[in-house]
C-alpha cells in the first residue's frame, strides 16, 4: 500500500458475511476501495438461496444488506467464479488484500448404511431447488407419501414445512413457478423429523417452531415417550429463555387431543431417535433409528432398542459444509479455510499475507447474523492492523477496480453489477405484480442466462425455469 492511493480490497462472496465485512471495512478509518465478487449473478447468498420462501421476516435481512450496497462505495462484481473465471493469483495482482466469505454451500456428510440409496437427499440441495438457485436442476422427484428428515435445526424444520405445506399456501411468496407446480403434485401425507437428543437440546428457534404449528391443514404430532429431561436439560432450560420457549411449545403440543388431528398432512417430531440406517434394496423404503437415553449432561447413549419407520424418501439436514477454494489450503475435516482469527494459514502454518476469511468458511456453519457481524469485526480488525503495519501490497502494478474489470472484459466474462441487480430486482417485482389470482411481491427468475442478460441490459427470451 502506498500513500498515493487507497487500500484496494477484494471480498469473495456477497452473502451476509461478505457484505457485513465490506461495511465494517468501509468504516474502519482506512482509505479503502472495495470490490465484492459473487459467483452468482445476484447478491445476498443464503438469504436469497438458503431461506425458505415463506419466511418474509427473516428475508427482511435483505433490506439491511440492500441499504449497504445501495450506498455505492462497495462495488458488486457478480457472475464471477473465483477459481474458474479468475484465480486467487489474479486477485492478488490487482488487490492489496483478499477476504474470502464463500460460506458453507453443501451438506455435511452422514455416514450410515443406505444413505446413498435413490430417494436419499441432502437438505442443502433441496433448499437450493425450492429457492430457485440457478445452478441446480429445475426438477425434483417428489414421489414419496412418507418422508424422513434427519436433524433438528432450522433447516430441518424448513424442509419439513415446505414438504408438508400445500403449494397454494406458498403462492404469496417468491417461490418459482416450476417449484410451485412440482409441490402441487406431491403425494406427501406424513413427514417424520428425527433428532437423537431430547426436546431441550434441539436447535430450532422458538419462532421457527411456532410457525410450524400455524401451517394450514398440517398437524404437528409429538410423542410423550420422546420427552426426557436430565440435569443438563434442566440447566439448559434455566439458562436459556430460547430453550425454555421451545420446550414449552413442544410440551403444549403433547396436551392436544389426538381426535383434533383432522389435517390432510402431518409433521411428526421424534426425539431420542438416532438414525442408524436407511432401509431399502434398490431405493429408500424406510429409516431405522435407535432409541437413545440422556446421560445427565444433555448428551445421549444408545439403548439397543431399534425402531423402523416406513418412508420412501430421506432428507439429511445435519449441517452445512464448506467447499474448497482453488489456490487456498482447505480443512477437509471441518470444511473451512485454515485460519487464525481470520488470517488465512498456508500449508506450512504461516500466515498468507493479505489473505483473510470471514463467516462460515472461517469458523464453520454455526451462528446467525449477530455472530456473522462479530466474526467480520474480528477479521477486519486484523486486516486493518496489517495495513497499518505496511504489510499489504498488491503483487502487480495495475491495481484496483478498473484493472480487474479490464481483465474480466478481455477474458469475455459477463460480469454483473449493482445496477444490474437493480434491473433484475425490478424485473422480478414486475413478474409478481403481473401474476394473476394472488398478490405477490416478486416471482424469482431462476435460469442463469436470463438472470445475467436482464442484469446486463441484454436481450433475453424471458425463460424463468
Amino acid at each position: 500500500m502506498t500513500s498515493s492511493r487507497p487500500l484496494s480490497v477484494a471480498l469473495v462472496g456477497a452473502g451476509p458475511a461478505g457484505i457485513y465485512a465490506a461495511d465494517i471495512l468501509s468504516k474502519s478509518g482506512l482509505e479503502v476501495s472495495i470490490d465484492l465478487f459473487e459467483r452468482l449473478p445476484a447478491p445476498f447468498g443464503l438469504v436469497r438461496y438458503g431461506v425458505a420462501p415463506d419466511h418474509p421476516r427473516i428475508k427482511q435481512i435483505i433490506v439491511a444488506l440492500y441499504k449497504i450496497l445501495q450506498r455505492g462505495d462497495i462495488r458488486l462484481v457478480g457472475n464471477v467464479d473465483v477459481g474458474k473465471d479468475v484465480s486467487l493469483a489474479d486477485l492478488q495482482r490487482h488487490y492489496d488484500a483478499v477476504i474470502f466469505s464463500t460460506g458453507s454451500d453443501r451438506d455435511a456428510p452422514l455416514n450410515i448404511p443406505g444413505i446413498e440409496l435413490p430417494g436419499s437427499y441432502g437438505a442443502a440441495d433441496f433448499v437450493s431447488w425450492y429457492d430457485g438457485h440457478p445452478d441446480v436442476p429445475r426438477t425434483w422427484p417428489l414421489e414419496a407419501r412418507e418422508v424422513a428428515v434427519l436433524g433438528v435445526g432450522n433447516v430441518a424444520l424448513d424442509v419439513a414445512r415446505i414438504l408438508a405445506k400445500h403449494a397454494r399456501d406458498l403462492m404469496v411468496t417468491e417461490i418459482p413457478e416450476n417449484v410451485a407446480q412440482a409441490l402441487s403434485a406431491s403425494p406427501v401425507t406424513d413427514v417424520h423429523v428425527f433428532g437423537r437428543r431430547g426436546p431441550a437440546q434441539v436447535k430450532f428457534t422458538p419462532l421457527e417452531l411456532r410457525e410450524l404449528g400455524k401451517v394450514p391443514d398440517v398437524d404437528v404430532v409429538v410423542y410423550d415417550e420422546d420427552f426426557q429431561f436430565d440435569e443438563g436439560s434442566e440447566e439448559a432450560i434455566r439458562s436459556s429463555n430460547q430453550t425454555k420457549q421451545v420446550v414449552k411449545t413442544l410440551m403444549d403440543w403433547t396436551l392436544k387431543d389426538p381426535a383434533e388431528r383432522t389435517a390432510a398432512r402431518r409433521i411428526h417430531l421424534h426425539f431420542m431417535h438416532r438414525p442408524v440406517e436407511v432401509l431399502g434394496s434398490d431405493r429408500v423404503e424406510g429409516i431405522r433409528t435407535e432409541r437413545t437415553e440422556l446421560t445427565g449432561d444433555g448428551s445421549v447413549r444408545g439403548t439397543g432398542e431399534f425402531v423402523d419407520t416406513p418412508v420412501q424418501a430421506v432428507y439429511r439436514a445435519v449441517g452445512y459444509f464448506g467447499s474448497p477454494v482453488p489456490g487456498l489450503p482447505f480443512d477437509e475435516r471441518s470444511g473451512v479455510i485454515p485460519n487464525t482469527e481470520g488470517r488465512v494459514l498456508g500449508d506450512d502454518g504461516d500466515y498468507l499475507t493479505g489473505v483473510y476469511a470471514t463467516g462460515w468458511i472461517k469458523r464453520g456453519p454455526v451462528g446467525l447474523i449477530g455472530s456473522t457481524k462479530s466474526d467480520a469485526q474480528q477479521t477486519i480488525a486484523h486486516l486493518v492492523e496489517d495495513a497499518r503495519a505496511g504489510l499489504l501490497r498488491a503483487h502487480g502494478d495495475a491495481v484496483g477496480h478498473e484493472a480487474m474489470l479490464a481483465e474480466l472484459d478481455a477474458a469475455g466474462v459477463r460480469y454483473t453489477t449493482w445496477e444490474g441487480w437493480e434491473l433484475l430486482d425490478a424485473f422480478e417485482q414486475q413478474l409478481g405484480q403481473a401474476y394473476e389470482g394472488v398478490e405477490r411481491e416478486r416471482v424469482k427468475v431462476v435460469e442463469r442466462e436470463t438472470m445475467t442478460a436482464i442484469s446486463r441490459g441484454e436481450e433475453h427470451d424471458g425463460r424463468l425455469l
